[in-house]
């Protein structure tokens, strides 16, 4: 399903090296690109949820989540609790999973409808939709990417899952297509299979709970997959990125490179899978805090 993406390294911190770090500390932050690497626990290297944090007009940023494929927006059940008692206003939007360009647009719309300053975050697919979005309006002053792609413009989110991703394998091992109405020619819903979600986009999860989330799956159209990003915010927007070792869909080293050249604060999580957002919501939620902190 996927293009290949080339080994890249980080400014000095390749990818072995930060593995190894991270296979020592658990965490290894990377405050920017260029920055040279620090590790230690979470709580030292991350803002916590409980800081409540503010811009200069005195308005707390708001947290908009959005959900990738697969999936819909109670992937984010954990961290939108943390938030929310952290005291910040929080939405974990729908993502109608139907193409890159509607998707985005129907997210912006969204925040044309919020006052203040928003903290923007994308899981999976979700970060190509936030990369777009985000381009289209001026209130969205961090992004944050969990486990997620960053498209350039003209990439497609299919082609950054990385060499060694899952989804490198034919679709009919990967997916049970179904037609849908008014569906462009060739296209078609894509419902994950339940080895496949089991094994490798949920594997650090309790079987029973993996389970429940494969069958109850929201489809996600070809077309999200294959439509060019039209924008790429994370050029003028500071940039977040969580990245879990243990992701098995869109590969550490991918979102090393896409991490890269956004110059994102990194954070490399030992374990975890492609769902690393519900199984260590609290982890997540550090690096949120850490953006909303960045507003002012």
């Amino acid at each position: 399903m996927t293009q290949a993406i080339s080994r890249t390294s980080l400014r000095g911190v390749s990818l072995a090296t930060a593995l190894c770090a991270v296979a020592t500390t658990g965490v290894l932050t990377i405050p920017s690109a260029s920055a040279t690497a620090r590790t230690g626990s979470p709580s030292s290297l991350q803002a916590t949820p409980s800081e409540s944090c503010t811009s200069k007009s005195g308005a707390k940023p708001t947290v908009v989540l959005v959900h990738g494929a697969w999936a819909d927006s109670s992937s984010w059940s954990g961290e939108l609790k943390l938030l929310r008692e952290a005291g910040y206003p929080v939405r974990a939007i729908a993502n109608p999973l139907r193409n890159l360009t509607t998707d985005s647009e129907n997210v912006a719309d969204f925040l044309r409808t919020l006052r203040g300053p928003v903290v923007l975050v994308g899981h999976s697919y979700g970060g190509s939709v936030i990369t777009n979005a985000a381009a289209q309006v001026r209130n969205v002053k961090a992004l944050v990417y969990v486990d997620a792609a960053a498209p350039a413009v003209g990439e497609t989110n299919g082609s950054l899952s990385g060499e060694t991703s899952a989804l490198n394998a034919p679709d009919d091992t990967l997916f049970d297509d179904v037609a849908y109405p008014g569906a462009p020619a060739g296209q078609k819903d894509l419902y994950l299979k339940k080895n496949i979600f089991l094994k490798n986009f949920g594997s650090d999860l309790p079987r029973d709970q993996a389970t429940d989330l494969w069958a109850s799956q929201r489809a996600s159209s070809t077309a999200a997959f294959g439509t060019p990003s039209k924008y790429a915010a994370w050029k003028k927007i500071p940039s977040w990125y969580f990245i879990s070792t243990g992701d098995q869909i869109i590969t550490p080293q991918s979102e090393l490179m896409m991490a890269h050249r956004a110059k994102s604060k990194i954070t490399m999580f030992k374990g975890g899978s492609h769902l690393t957002l519900i199984s260590h919501p609290e982890a997540v939620t550090d690096v949120i805090t850490s953006a909303i902190c960045s507003v002012r």
